[in-house]
């Protein structure tokens, strides 16, 4: 499969998630003149769409720039990249547990629906581990200005937002406003974590251009 593919095939699946967390949405029940209130009551809604939207986004962002060091594939990527977006495509399951139980109030049912969302967003950062630790030990698949001091800088970047998702379901037993907070640290971290990503890809690439030999003019 060519990287072009590869890509297009992820990019879909992007796409089409983000399409499905839409649909959550739906015109409440009102009575006429009270529309506001109706829509009011939907905030859960909007809050969980919000940060699963931002989670997805940052993602996205993450897939497309990481794999575009990549300067071919083969079967263990394609594999690993297969798990990557299934982890990713269950996020709009918890997002919409989450929404329903934050608009019924009911403490037991938030605990459950952040522990899910939360053991989906550690699932989603443990295969972005094994991702980066396979493309670690087959260099041959980078492009050459991706050096092992690249991968340093962001191997545990995944295994640190696994962290912030532990402490968050630990936090779901004694207190689901932290628990929530966590969720959207680890979240957070992932979108300052692809900055750092990037800036190093841009640094990488500038260093790979090779400088113009000086020519000494002509008397």
């Amino acid at each position: 499969m060519s990287i072009s593919r590869f890509q297009a095939f992820s990019d879909g699946v992007f796409a089409i998630l983000i399409t499905i967390l839409v649909l959550n949405f739906s015109v409440p029940e009102y009575t006429v003149g009270h529309l506001a209130a109706a829509v009011l009551k939907q905030w859960p809604t909007m809050a969980a769409y919000i940060v699963s939207y931002f989670y997805v986004g940052t993602l996205w962002l993450f897939h497309h720039d990481y794999f575009n060091t990549l300067k071919k594939i083969d079967r263990g990527v394609n594999i690993l990249n297969l798990l990557l977006l299934f982890s990713i495509t269950l996020i709009d399951y918890p997002m919409s547990l989450v929404a329903h139980t934050l608009a019924t109030g009911n403490v037991a049912d938030m605990r459950l629906a952040f522990i899910l969302y939360d053991l989906v967003a550690l699932f989603v950062s443990m295969t972005f581990f094994f991702m980066y630790l396979y493309l670690h030990r087959h260099m041959d698949l980078k492009a050459a200005h991706v050096t092992t001091d690249f991968y340093t800088t962001i191997k545990f970047d995944p295994l640190r937002s696994v962290a912030i998702y532990g402490a968050s379901i630990v936090a779901a037993f004694f207190s689901i406003p932290l628990s929530a907070l966590l969720l959207i640290l680890g979240i957070l971290f992932h979108f300052f974590a692809y900055l750092r990503m990037s800036g190093n890809l841009r640094k990488a690439k500038v260093k790979k251009i090779p400088t113009p030999p000086r020519q000494d003019s002509e008397h």
